[in-house]
């Protein structure tokens, strides 16, 4: 079995099948030196870089400061799956934000995709952008969760196309026996998240956004103008966003105790023939199922089948990524047994308590904002997050800024090392009553 493994440099991106196919470079060198900016962004990831862009968009002078490369995170390196939808069961936030924020919670979740397909197309990023997804139920009741789901969607005034799929019919999306039903939408799909995060960061430097790589902050010195400090320079700002997310580590203690870095996992094949391709996903869809411990997969440009998930909370990667994943694709695809994997990696993605996104600013330092916690959703959610930290920073009043600020999120017990094993239990719990139910 061919396989690549981790990266010498951690200041490089994973050897992904995403770093090995990028089609361009950016020049973003190390900061050095003293800046003015209105707005000084941390982190080069989806979140900090479609905050660039509004903001850049709306007259703001804005400097970006990213530890290691563009795309390095989460952003860079996930599954490409760009699915509707923002947080996990919404509804449970009725009691703070009433059923009309619940409503508008859904909407932005329609209208995150939204902005992806208008920023591909504005800046012409070529990132194959695929239309097409399919949710997979494992079990009858995933399925009847399945048709409420599109009942909700249609009620929402969902334009694009819906079709809740019987067990006899998926063969019409996925080669594989082990589904009860499923749920096309054409207004999901796929892409190539590097080349998208690298397209977007060309767009912010079009714009007049600053870009620099290989720039970890090293100190904040908060006040009415911020102050941050590199190794060898310096940004003064009126304002900071903070968009790091599994990665804000020990830069505000009191935002990174509520996210919890967890593992997530992808494998990439060798290509695969046309007739193999058509076989395991005929439409060439992105899908992905229902279990907590989710499998996602797609087919790439070149028909590599990209299979992920397999969420990790121990804070430590598997020994190697291709063992740990192989044997839940051949779960799906026992056809693929003989088929070798070329490519396998991995990062940390951040979680939080409800599985929210946490968007808001600072209590005690209201010109410090943020976004974060994602938890695995987030090709689309750090590009509405993007929009509404801009909206806030620019002083528009009554957006959706204000609803994710209104909910509460729990700082997770135990410091950074305790609370992943905790997480864990309660992981493996949810995955325990999955089997018994």
């Amino acid at each position: 079995m061919q396989t690549r493994h981790s990266a010498t440099d951690p200041a490089q991106h994973a050897p992904s099948y995403y770093a090995a196919s990028v089609n361009r470079r950016l020049a973003c060198p190390p900061l050095a030196g003293e800046l003015q900016a209105d707005v000084c962004v941390i982190g080069g990831g989806f979140s900090g870089i479609n905050t660039a862009i509004e903001l850049a968009e709306r007259g703001f002078s804005v400097v970006l400061l990213e530890a290691r490369q563009i795309g390095w995170g989460a952003s860079g390196r996930n599954g490409g799956q760009l699915i509707r939808g923002v947080g996990h069961q919404v509804e449970q936030f009725a009691g703070v934000i009433g059923a009309q924020g619940v409503r508008e919670l859904k909407l932005m979740g329609l209208e995150a995709v939204e902005i992806v397909r208008r920023r591909v197309a504005q800046f012409n990023i070529d990132c194959a952008l695929t239309w097409g997804y399919c949710d997979l139920a494992n079990h009858p009741r995933e399925q009847a969760g399945l048709a409420r789901e599109r009942e909700q969607l249609h009620e929402l005034g969902y334009r694009h196309a819906l079709r809740l799929l019987q067990p006899e019919q998926m063969h019409e999306v996925v080669g594989s026996t082990r589904y009860a039903g499923g749920l096309i939408d054409m207004g999901s799909g796929h892409l190539h998240p590097l080349n998208l995060a690298l397209g977007e960061a060309a767009a912010a430097q079009s714009l007049g956004v600053q870009l620099f790589e290989n720039s970890a902050v090293t100190r904040i010195d908060y006040g009415a103008e911020i102050k941050v400090h590199t190794a060898h320079g310096q940004v003064r700002a009126k304002t900071l966003v903070l968009a790091c997310n599994a990665y804000l580590n020990q830069l505000n203690p009191a935002l990174s105790g509520k996210v919890i870095p967890a593992g997530s996992y992808v494998i990439a094949t060798e290509p695969l023939s046309e007739e193999q391709a058509k076989a395991l996903i005929p439409q060439n869809m992105a899908l992905c199922d229902q279990r907590v411990a989710v499998d996602y997969y797609r087919l790439s440009a070149e028909r590599r089948l990209l299979f992920g998930g397999a969420c990790h909370y121990s804070g430590r990667d598997p020994a190697d990524i291709a063992a740990y994943m192989r044997p839940k694709m051949l779960q799906v695809f026992p056809q693929l047994q003989a088929v070798k994997i070329d490519y396998q990696w991995g990062g940390m993605i951040g979680i939080g308590a409800n599985r929210l996104p946490q968007i808001g600013r600072l209590k005690e330092q209201p010109n410090v904002f943020y976004a974060q916690a994602y938890a695995g959703h987030g090709l689309n959610a750090t590009h509405l997050a993007g929009k509404l930290l801009a909206e806030a920073i620019s002083g528009q009043v009554g957006g959706g800024f204000e609803l994710f600020a209104q909910v509460p999120h729990l700082t997770f017990p135990g410091g950074p090392h305790l609370r992943s094993s905790l997480l864990a239990l309660g992981m493996l719990w949810h995955q325990l009553k999955e089997k018994i139910a």
